[in-house]
């Protein structure tokens, strides 16, 4: 088995995930921290219109994709990490909630597959078979609750708040301890506190003196009573 994460993307644009071979992703692979394929769904179809779909059973509105080119390229994707548990996340809005927990448990899978839907969705029997099916386990996630064009944008967020957290990829590692939605000694989770840069005034705003004072034990303390603030009134808002 390899140490190196290996992240699979089968899509109908490849072109929308041109930004992972940007910033921090693209650093880390290109180094070789990552392993990144990107895959186009309809080199799976056989027709000469690369048919990915088709009309709903029982009707209505839209239209949905189709299992057999999807069960392909899953299939074909597998075959580049065979000795690996593959992990195949399905992007809906009716998946669980992408979370920082969440983003933390899928960094100890070495193989995600991305499979990004269109339309209506993908036809449920492609999750159905790949969650009993041999070396694979099956997660739908959601990146909140609203609805997209398709699964590309919330894969590109998906993979980021994966990938930030790998061993190597962000230059200070200790810069994860304190960011946002980190869990505490406690439990609990916090939002960042609020963060200031030179100059000391900017059109009449100041830093606040405490951050000047060069006392390290009373600026824990003031940053961690900010954290508690901005926590609470992201808690309160509708």
């Amino acid at each position: 088995m390899s140490n190196v994460n290996r992240f699979d993307v089968i899509t109908i644009f490849p072109e929308y995930l041109a930004p992972l071979n940007l910033s921090l992703i693209g650093k880390a692979h290109s180094s070789g921290l990552i392993e990144i394929g990107i895959h186009d769904l309809r080199a799976q179809t056989t027709d000469v219109h690369g048919s990915v779909d088709d009309t709903p059973y029982g009707g209505g509105a839209g239209m949905v994709m189709s299992p057999e080119p999807w069960g392909k390229a899953i299939d074909a994707v597998a075959e580049l990490a065979p000795d690996e548990i593959h992990e195949l996340i399905v992007l809906t809005p009716a998946g669980e909630k992408l979370t920082q927990d969440l983003a933390q448990t899928l960094t100890k899978s070495k193989h995600l597959i991305f499979a990004c839907g269109r339309y209506e969705g993908i036809d449920v029997r492609v999750s159905d078979y790949y969650a009993t099916a041999k070396n694979f386990k099956v997660r739908e996630v959601s990146i909140g609750d609203y609805v997209l064009g398709g699964g590309e944008v919330a894969t590109l967020v998906i993979m980021e708040a994966i990938i930030r957290l790998l061993p190597g990829v962000i230059g200070n590692s200790a810069s994860l301890d304190e960011e946002s939605h980190t869990l505490t000694k406690d439990g609990d989770t916090l939002v960042e506190y609020p963060n200031y840069t030179k100059p000391k005034e900017w059109r009449g705003l100041e830093v606040p003196e405490i951050l000047l004072s060069g006392n390290h034990g009373e600026i824990a303390k003031w940053r961690l009573e900010q954290a508690l603030i901005r926590t609470n009134l992201r808690k309160e808002s509708p």
